[in-house]
Parts: C-alpha cells; sequence; structure tokens
C-alpha cells in the first residue's frame, strides 16, 4: 500500500494563549457565572491550578504560548506554538 499525501482545506480562526492575562482575568472573576460568561466562548475552564480547554477527545491543559483554534463546527483545540507556527499561515481577508 503507498500513502498518499493530503493537506489541510478548511480555514480555522486561532488566537495565541497567553496565561498571565488569563491568570488576571480569572482573578478578576468573583463568582462562577463571570468565570464561565468570559472564559466558555474560548472552551477555556480552570481545573486544578491550570487552564483547560474542553475538547472534543477530552479536556487538554492549556500552555503558555499554544493556539486555541476554533474549527468550522465552533469546536476548540489547543496547537502547541512550533506546530502552529509550521502547519498554518494567515489567510488573506
Amino acid at each position: 500500500m503507498k500513502a498518499k499525501k493530503y493537506r489541510k482545506t478548511a480555514t480555522i480562526e486561532a488566537e495565541q494563549f497567553n496565561e498571565a492575562e488569563w491568570q488576571e482575568k480569572y482573578r478578576a472573576c468573583h463568582n462562577p457565572d463571570q468565570w464561565e460568561t468570559l472564559a466558555r466562548p474560548y472552551g477555556i475552564d480552570r481545573y486544578h491550578g491550570h487552564f483547560i480547554i474542553v475538547t472534543l477527545e477530552g479536556d487538554l491543559i492549556l500552555h503558555d504560548g499554544d493556539w486555541i483554534a476554533t474549527g468550522i463546527n465552533g469546536e476548540h483545540w489547543p496547537i502547541a506554538d512550533d506546530i502552529f507556527r509550521k502547519t498554518y499561515v494567515e489567510a488573506e481577508k
């Protein structure tokens, strides 16, 4: 069997995760509902001192500098910075 090469065809949205910025946002929230309103659109939550992102495959820890990708169906997943830079280029506006 000979493997074929494939490339991604979907366009995603992505934002780089800044842990210090999110720590500040987390500390500024005065109740769980406020945190939920702020973080849920990005799929972010906080658990046992870590920021996590809820993915279709399960919860994954976010690391400073990771990219939060949003797919065509609204799903979120983290991508390590080095992988993101090798895999994606900014789309034309």
